[in-house]
């Protein structure tokens, strides 16, 4: 059971972490240790378990360590009696990303918004109906992206409310 475990956990992180490549824009190594640490939870994971588990170099888990918490997105504590650090997830980063998103699709609201108007008024001054605009796209991708930013709000607002309760 140990064993399948593993092997599914090494699974998850190679698929985790190529996601994490293209949406986070991370380095391999550096999406592959992201994916590890949010699968190993709150107990942390070792530098040693990192270099052992995902077969890189020391120097190369080293770099992006730094990097990725340089950026933010891990965290690390020593337990008393050890000198080990144990990397874990920053909470707060998935609030920063949530923040990067909420902002992007506020922006893309706005710019079709402008597009749509454009078009309209491009619109009132045709009168070949054949060379008209149709405004059902931006009309639709406005929706998405206002229901779309209320449900992440929503989530953030959870996440918070999560976070101040056990902060209590």
């Amino acid at each position: 059971m140990l064993s399948k475990m593993r092997n599914d956990k090494e699974h998850l992180v190679e698929r985790l972490g190529v996601f994490m490549e293209k949406q986070e824009q991370l380095a391999p190594v550096a999406a592959r240790i992201l994916s590890y640490i949010i699968l190993t939870g709150k107990s942390g994971t070792t530098f040693e378990d990192l270099v052992r588990d995902l077969c890189a170099s020391k120097s190369t888990i080293s770099t992006h360590l730094n990097h990725l918490t340089d950026l933010k997105r891990i965290l690390y504590f020593t337990k008393t009696g050890d000198r080990k650090k144990y990397y874990t997830i920053n909470e707060d980063s998935i609030l920063q990303s949530i923040d990067a998103l909420t902002e992007s699709w506020i922006f893309q609201r706005e710019l079709h918004l402008e597009i749509r108007e454009y078009k309209e008024k491009t619109n009132q001054l045709s009168n070949d109906n054949d060379s008209r605009f149709n405004l059902d796209f931006h009309d639709n991708y406005i929706e998405f992206l206002d229901e779309v930013t209320k449900s992440v709000s929503t989530l953030k607002s959870k996440i918070l409310e999560k976070t101040l309760n056990c902060n209590q």
